[in-house]
């Protein structure tokens, strides 16, 4: 079904007024390949705009954004057509898809008949002004293509500037550590990357229903796109995937705007990963650099953002299988292998294969290094053994690419020159561009297939090799092979590549080891057939099952999974630029209104007021943590209203507490959350639970001190009921990492001792079973009901998971006999976050502020009774 926002666009691009049915201006025609597609008035199935009622079966939608376009388009040579949309476009342009592109092949695992496709992007080619109206209708009504048309001068310093010079180079662990080496950060290049970003998003806009679509951006260049989309539409149904490494925080934290692009990225509901590692890098840098913390729920890693879970997805993406088998399949690729047996294997030599693009990450240089070093040692190698060394194109340019191609033709022609012979070059150097099916050939040929990158993201070439060694009948007569023999392959992988840790038959090499390398190349070559035969058995089962169709197809069942909360959540918008976030909240959740909460303490006669203390009264960062003279006189007001009954309710000890609210003495207080509590300054500590047997301290403190000791930045806290470890100040990675070990370990060795072991905020603390602040809360309510006192006004505010219990037993109380059944109740949170609280206020300067709001209140009713 086609949404209304669809359909505009294409009575933008007609310059005609919205039509009900279908278009009333006639398309021009417009060659494709391998026909001529006509006006869509011949065929009404064919228009995008045609009425909704026709289709009985609304489809799933499905908006994939990437850099570039699965489209192929060049000028028409001839004259005949009559697609002119303006004086440079009388020549036409033919327009096909791109069959190579990663983009198209996902869309086979999409399923063509349950999810309807639209892609969004730029054309390789620039299209003149004048022509772009009509070439995005086309596009669109064709394709279902969106084309992004960029003026060549931002282009240029959004790809060949801030994505190929600074992202690219610092993604795959270049420093720019001198202006030679990688580009350094420059302002202008990152407000291009910005502003493309935000074109994609207005070409985003005119297509989606952002109720029903689902989108899907892909890697570096369009990493901000997320957060042009969400302020759009806060429950916009968002996925990004990073097709390239993500490096380590201690590369990527030296990046200026790290912040700004983790982010936008966390504007999305699910990111994907090819690898574990890179995901645990972008976990590891929002924990360092916004402190967010995460955590695998039933098997899903969830990232919780304002309310939001944002999830990780870790799978790499594979090959698409039905294109590459049919490229086996065709007569031109048989006969390239053919040629390619006689060339070597008719020579009696043995084909090793490189296949990389001509960039610094590749490591060609290294690979014929290790070739020559193979030679050396194993002289009986000569004459035999044959490097073919693909190169395609280099992505990019400039500098490090010509250095890169000077040292791999001087190194070749120093390898040919020293072992080569009549006849015999130990390395055939590629380096003009190969048409798929000749790729497809050497790999059939090739005996062993080296990637040595340094840095690669996912890099395929594996997967090919795997696919093409398998074969078909066809190729198994070429080869002549029998129809049952075992087919082999042999793969000589580097650490540093996505695809890496997904082919554990291959022999894994660090590319900067040149001995390592070349001692893998001669394992690869004299290993039994035996072991070959099983190494390619193993990898064939999981590249065929793992295709570009089962990732795409997985991928957008978790985007599914993880947007069904949408529907259930209230969303805010906040936040400026690239600071924007949308907080998700539950529906009955609402900030706390300083008119809303005065006025009801001013018509209620008996009051019960509930405040924790670190994080809601004093702010959780600060290093005095004592209350200042304002916070006391604010309690102090508050005391001195005989309707109110005020209790501070914290984790610190009872001493802290007696000599920090010493001049309070009308203040309730509870110590080691309620282990101990006193109605006023001068009466007597009451204990919440039995007489304690402390004896447990004898098991966990040798355990805490041990963490201790090896956490730097850590301490223990001893309290008189409790024991806490703090990890404040120590590494957030490394003591989160020991807090999770900490809780296991005290879990263990107290299991059998009435105590509780619970993670806080940057603390494990242990303490006797039973003890809660909601036990405080219990305790109080309780007590003002013996002494005939209901409370018709509760307000009870906390910041932690702690507070959490006070929260849970004040609204079940309700109810209950202890609140009166009219009272007003404040259950308030610190900051926009799950709780069961109904109310929020966004830090501690609000709470103090709401506070000296009431105190004043209490000060203007004793003035007024004096």
């Amino acid at each position: 079904m086609v949404s209304r926002s669809y359909s505009n666009l294409l009575e933008l691009a007609s310059g005609e007024p919205p039509s009900l049915g279908r278009m009333s201006r006639r398309i021009p025609r417009i060659m494709t390949v391998p026909g001529i597609i006509s006006d869509i008035d011949d065929d009404p199935t064919e228009s995008v705009c045609s009425d909704p009622s026709s289709s009985s079966v609304q489809r799933d939608r499905i908006i994939i954004v990437a850099n570039q376009l699965p489209i192929r388009a060049q000028r028409r040579s001839d004259n005949s057509s009559n697609g002119g949309g303006g004086s440079n476009s009388s020549k036409g342009w033919i327009f096909s898809w791109d069959e190579n592109s990663l983009y198209l092949q996902m869309k086979d695992g999409l399923g063509d008949d349950d999810i309807e496709v639209i892609y969004v992007g730029c054309l390789k080619e620039e299209i003149h002004p004048n022509e772009q109206d009509e070439v995005s209708q086309i596009l669109l009504e064709t394709f279902k293509c969106v084309p992004t048309f960029l003026p060549p001068d931002l282009f240029s310093r959004y790809y060949h500037g801030f994505c190929k010079q600074q992202l690219w180079p610092l993604f795959h662990y270049m420093l720019p550590l001198s202006p030679d080496l990688g580009g350094r950060f420059n302002r202008s290049l990152w407000q291009a990357y910005v502003s493309v970003n935000k074109i994609f998003a207005d070409r985003i806009m005119e297509v989606i229903n952002p109720e029903d679509d689902f989108v899907w951006i892909h890697d570096y260049h369009l990493m901000v796109l997320p957060t042009f989309l969400r302020k759009r539409f806060n429950r916009v149904k968002l996925g990004f995937f990073l097709h390239s490494p993500f490096p380590s925080s201690e590369i990527y934290k030296t990046l200026p705007i790290r912040e700004e692009l983790l982010r936008a990225l966390l504007n999305s509901d699910l990111i994907g990963f090819h690898t574990f590692d890179y995901a645990r890098h972008f976990l590891s840098c929002c924990s360092r650099m916004l402190g967010l913390t995460y955590e695998s729920k039933r098997g899903y890693i969830g990232l919780e953002y304002y309310g939001r879970t944002v999830s990780i997805k870790i799978l790499p993406v594979g090959i698409h299988m039905g294109q590459l088998q049919s490229v086996l399949s065709l007569p031109e690729t048989e006969a390239k292998v053919a040629e390619l047996l006689k060339q070597y294997c008719g020579q009696g030599r043995t084909m090793l294969l490189g296949v990389d693009d001509m960039d610094i990450f590749k490591g060609i240089s290294l690979k014929l290094l290790a070739m020559e070093q193979l030679l050396l040692q194993h002289p009986e190698c000569q004459g035999k053994v044959v490097l073919v060394q693909i190169a395609n194109p280099a992505r990019g340019r400039g500098k490090d690419v010509k250095e890169v191609q000077e040292e791999t033709y001087s190194t070749v022609k120093r390898i040919n020159e020293t072992f080569g012979m009549p006849g015999y070059n130990p390395v055939v150097l590629v380096d003009e561009p190969l048409k798929f099916y000749e790729r497809i050939a050497y790999y059939v040929v090739a005996e062993c297939c080296l990637v040595t990158a340094v840095r690669d993201g996912m890099n395929l070439i594996p997967y090919e090799y795997i696919i093409s060694r398998q074969g078909n009948e066809r190729l198994d007569k070429v080869l002549g092979l029998e129809p049952s023999t075992p087919k082999k392959s042999m793969l000589v992988v580097s650490e540093f590549i996505g695809c890496s840790p997904s082919l554990s038959g291959a022999i894994r090499v660090n590319p900067w080891n040149i001995d390592a390398v070349a001692d893998a190349m001669d394992c690869a070559l004299a290993m039994a057939e035996a072991e070959k035969q099983l190494r390619h058995e193993k990898h064939y089962r999981y590249v065929s099952t793992h295709h570009v169709g089962y990732w795409a197809h997985s991928f957008l069942q978790d985007l599914e999974r993880t947007c069904r909360e949408h529907v259930r959540r209230r969303c805010w918008g906040i936040g400026f630029g690239l600071s924007f976030r949308v907080v998700a909240l539950d529906p009955n959740f609402r900030k706390l209104s300083m008119e809303h909460i005065v006025s009801a303490y001013k018509r209620t006669t008996t009051r019960a007021i509930l405040l924790d203390y670190d994080g809601t009264l004093m702010p959780q960062a600060s290093i005095d943590k004592s209350p200042s003279s304002k916070s006391i006189d604010i309690l102090n007001s508050l005391c001195r209203d005989k309707n109110n009954m005020v209790f501070i309710v914290s984790a610190k000890s009872r001493k802290t507490l007696t000599e920090w609210f010493s001049p309070c003495e009308k203040l309730g207080i509870a110590a080691e959350h309620g282990c101990f509590l006193r109605l006023k300054r001068d009466a007597e500590w009451e204990t919440c639970v039995p007489a304690v047997d402390l004896s447990w301290k004898q098991i966990a403190e040798p355990v805490m001190k041990q963490y201790m000791e090896t956490t730097d930045g850590s301490y223990i806290e001893d309290k008189e009921t409790a024991l806490v470890w703090c990890y404040e100040d120590a590494d957030p990675d490394f003591g989160s990492c020991q807090a999770k070990e900490l809780l296991d370990h005290l879990e263990s060795v107290l299991a059998n001792e009435p105590v509780t072991v619970k993670s806080g905020q940057n603390v494990v603390e242990v303490k006797p079973q039973g003890v809660s602040k909601g036990l405080v809360a219990k305790h109080l309510l309780s007590a003002m009901q013996e002494r005939g006192m209901l409370p018709d006004f509760v307000l009870c505010i906390g910041d932690d998971r702690s507070d959490e219990d006070m929260f849970e037993v004040i609204i079940s109380s309700i109810a209950g006999p202890s609140i009166d059944p009219r009272a007003e109740v404040f259950a308030c949170t610190v900051g926009k976050k799950p709780s069961k609280a109904k109310y929020y206020l966004d830090d501690t300067v609000e709470i103090v502020r709401l506070m000296q709001g009431l105190a004043s209140v209490s000060d203007q009713m004793l003035s007024a009774l004096v």
